[in-house]
C-alpha cells in the first residue's frame, strides 16, 4: 500500500470523488447515518489516503493541527472489501507518525472514536478521556494520545 498525505487544495478531483465516495459509503449508508458528511474542515484538513497499486483508495483519514500542540485525526475509514487485513493498523501507524511530521511540536492527538473500536485504538496508546456519548447515534467517546 502506498500512502500519500496532501492538503485539501493539492487534491485532484478524482482523488477527492474517491473519498467523498468512501466516506459517504461507509459513514451515511453502511452505517444509517444521514447527516452532512462533507464539510468546511476538509479545506484546512492534511488528507491521508492509502491505495494499491491499481489506484483503488484503500483506507482514508484525515488530519487537523489544534490549538495548543494539538492534532486530531478524523474521518478514520477502511475500504469494506479489504477490512480485517491489517490495513487499518497501517493507517493508524501512518497518521500518527505524518503528524509527527507535519506538526513536529504535537504533544497528544485527540481523536473522536466509534466506541466499538475503543480496543483497537487503546493498541497504538490512545486513552479514553469521555464517557460514551452518542454523535449522530452512534456510541463514541473521546480518546487521546499524548506523545512523547
Amino acid at each position: 500500500m502506498q500512502f500519500t498525505t496532501i492538503p485539501f487544495d493539492e487534491l485532484t478531483v478524482q482523488q477527492l470523488q474517491q473519498i467523498y465516495k468512501l466516506r459517504v459509503a461507509v459513514f451515511v449508508v453502511e452505517q444509517t447515518c444521514p447527516y452532512q458528511e462533507v464539510d468546511d474542515t476538509d479545506l484546512i484538513a492534511w488528507h491521508l489516503r492509502g491505495q494499491d497499486s491499481t489506484g483503488r483508495l484503500l483506507v482514508y483519514a484525515r488530519l487537523m493541527r489544534e490549538a495548543n500542540h494539538q492534532a486530531r485525526i478524523g474521518r478514520v475509514i477502511t475500504n469494506p472489501e479489504v477490512r480485517g487485513q491489517g490495513y487499518g493498523q497501517q493507517l493508524i501507524r501512518q497518521a500518527i507518525d505524518q503528524i509527527k511530521m507535519l506538526w513536529p511540536t504535537t504533544t497528544q492527538i485527540n481523536i473522536q472514536a466509534q466506541h466499538y473500536l475503543d480496543r483497537f485504538y487503546r493498541g497504538f496508546g490512545f486513552e479514553p478521556v469521555s464517557e460514551v456519548y452518542l454523535e449522530d447515534g452512534i456510541p463514541h467517546q473521546d480518546m487521546i494520545l499524548m506523545l512523547n
